[in-house]
C-alpha cells in the first residue's frame, strides 16, 4: 500500500500545516474508478473543519461520481495550489516549481434518510461561509435540499507536501 508514502521526505508538512491548508482550500479533486476500472477525476467543493470528516456534494442525479461509488467507495482526494516555476540553470530542467498538495485516501459514504437533512443544512450553511460573501442575505431555508447528495469522507491516510522551488 503506497498511501501517505513519499519519495522526498523534506517535503512532508507537519500534520498541522496539512490540516489547515485543507481547511483553506476551495476546490478538491475527486478521483473515483468506475466498474471497468476506468479513472475519473472531478472538481468538487468541499468542507472540511480539522479531525477525520470531509464532506462533498453533487447533485442528485446517477451521474459518473455517484456510479462510481456506490460500486467502489474509495475515492481519493486532492488540492494544490501552484506557484512560480523558478528558473534552472543551465538546463530548463533544472527548474523547480513552487507547490502545496494534499492528497487524502479514504471511502466515501452517501448521506442518506431524514438524519441526512440535517447535516445537509449545515454542509450548505458551511458553502456559504467559506464560498459566500458576508454581506449576503437569503430568504431562511433551503428547499431544494433533497435535489443534493451529500458525501462524507472518514480519512484513513493524509498527506501534505510543499515545495519551495529552489
Amino acid at each position: 500500500d503506497l498511501r501517505g508514502r513519499m519519495y522526498r521526505d523534506r517535503r512532508l508538512m507537519q500534520p498541522q500545516e496539512t490540516t489547515e491548508f485543507l481547511r483553506r482550500q476551495k476546490v478538491a479533486n475527486v478521483g473515483t474508478v468506475d466498474a471497468h476500472g476506468r479513472p475519473y477525476v472531478v472538481p468538487l467543493v468541499y468542507i472540511y473543519e480539522g479531525g477525520d470528516l470531509l464532506y462533498l456534494h453533487t447533485g442528485d442525479h446517477q451521474g459518473h461520481f455517484l456510479t462510481n461509488v456506490q460500486n467502489n467507495p474509495q475515492i481519493c482526494v486532492e488540492v494544490s495550489e501552484i506557484g512560480d516555476l523558478h528558473r534552472g540553470k543551465p538546463y530548463a530542467c533544472n527548474s523547480a516549481l513552487v507547490y502545496t498538495s494534499v492528497v487524502v485516501f479514504a471511502p466515501v459514504r452517501i448521506l442518506q434518510g431524514p438524519e441526512s437533512r440535517e447535516k445537509k443544512q449545515w454542509f450548505l450553511d458551511q458553502l456559504l461561509t467559506k464560498y459566500g460573501q458576508p454581506d449576503w442575505t437569503f430568504e431562511p431555508g433551503y428547499p431544494l435540499i433533497d435535489r443534493i447528495i451529500l458525501y462524507e469522507q472518514k480519512i484513513e491516510v493524509v498527506t501534505g507536501k510543499h515545495s519551495s522551488g529552489l
